[in-house]
C-alpha cells in the first residue's frame, strides 16, 4: 500500500501546489507563475516519492507506462484510484482556504481552476482546439516521462526534464484549457464546481488518455534496441576477482 499512498500524496501536492497557486495567487503571479508552480511541484515530487511509486501522479502517465509494459494493470488501477482521491482532497482544501478570504469565494462562480472549453476556456477556444491541445500536450509529457526514465537515460536526472516539460505545457495550455493533461487534476476541482465543469469533464479525461496512448506507441517505435555489449566491455564491468578469473580462462 505504500506506493498507492505515495501516489495519493504526490497527486495531492501537485494539485494543491498547482491549482492552489492559480486560485489563491493567480492574480499576483500570472500564467508564468502558475506554470512554474506546476513544474516545480512535479520536479520535487519526482525526487520525494519517485523511489517509492515512480511518481506518476497522473492517470494519463500511468496509462502510458502500462502500454510501455513497465507496470501491471492491477497496480495501475490502484495508482489511478489513489491519484483521484489525492486530487479531490487537494481541491477540497483549496476551496476551504479560498472561502476563508474576507470577500469569500464561490467555486461555481470563480471556477476553482477547473478546465473548460468554449465559453469556459480562458481564451474561449473551441472544443476541437481544446481537445487537440490536450492530446498533444499530454503526448509531450508522457513522451518525456518514458524517455527520461528509460534504462538508457542518465540515472537520477529524470525529474528535471519532466518538471521542465510540465512548465512548457502550462505556458502553452493555460490560455486554452487552463491545462489539464491530467484527468485526476481535472476531476478534483470539477466535483466542487459542478454544472458546466462536470459536463465538460469528459474532454479532460478522454483527450489526455488518447495523448498518453499515442505517446507510448510513438516511443515504442522510435526507441532504439538495447545496446549490444562486447566481451571486453562485459569483462570491464565485472568485479575484480571475476575479471582475473576471466583473464586466466582466456589465456588458457
Amino acid at each position: 500500500m505504500k506506493k498507492y499512498a505515495a501516489e495519493l500524496i504526490g497527486t495531492f501536492v501537485l494539485v494543491f501546489g498547482g491549482v492552489g497557486s492559480a486560485v489563491l495567487a493567480g492574480t499576483h503571479i500570472g500564467f508564468l507563475g502558475v506554470s512554474l508552480a506546476f513544474g516545480l511541484t512535479l520536479l520535487t515530487m519526482a525526487y520525494a516519492i519517485g523511489p517509492i511509486s515512480g511518481c506518476h501522479i497522473n492517470p494519463a502517465v500511468t496509462l502510458g507506462i502500462v502500454i510501455a509494459r513497465k507496470i501491471g494493470i492491477k497496480d495501475a488501477i490502484g495508482y489511478v484510484i489513489a491519484q483521484i482521491i489525492g486530487a479531490i482532497i487537494a481541491a477540497a482544501m483549496i476551496l476551504f482556504i479560498a472561502q476563508g478570504a474576507p470577500e469569500g469565494y464561490s467555486a461555481a462562480v470563480s471556477g476553482l481552476g477547473a478546465n473548460g472549453f468554449g465559453l469556459h476556456s480562458p481564451g474561449q477556444y473551441s472544443l476541437a482546439a481544446c481537445f487537440l491541445t490536450e492530446v498533444v500536450l499530454t503526448g509531450f509529457l508522457v513522451l518525456t516521462v518514458l524517455g527520461s526514465t528509460d534504462i538508457k537515460a542518465p540515472v537520477g536526472f529524470a525529474g528535471i526534464p519532466i518538471g521542465l516539460v510540465l512548465v512548457l505545457i502550462h505556458l502553452v495550455g493555460i490560455p486554452i484549457t487552463n491545462t489539464s493533461v491530467n484527468p485526476a487534476r481535472s476531476i478534483g476541482p470539477a466535483l466542487f464546481v459542478g454544472g458546466w465543469a462536470i459536463q465538460q469533464l469528459w474532454l479532460f479525461i478522454v483527450a489526455p488518455l488518447i495523448g498518453a496512448a499515442l505517446a507510448a506507441v510513438v516511443y515504442s517505435v522510435i526507441r532504439t534496441s538495447d545496446t549490444i555489449i562486447s566481451v571486453p566491455q562485459a569483462e570491464r564491468a565485472l568485479p575484480s576477482e571475476q575479471r582475473e578469473r576471466a583473464a586466466v580462462a582466456s589465456r588458457s
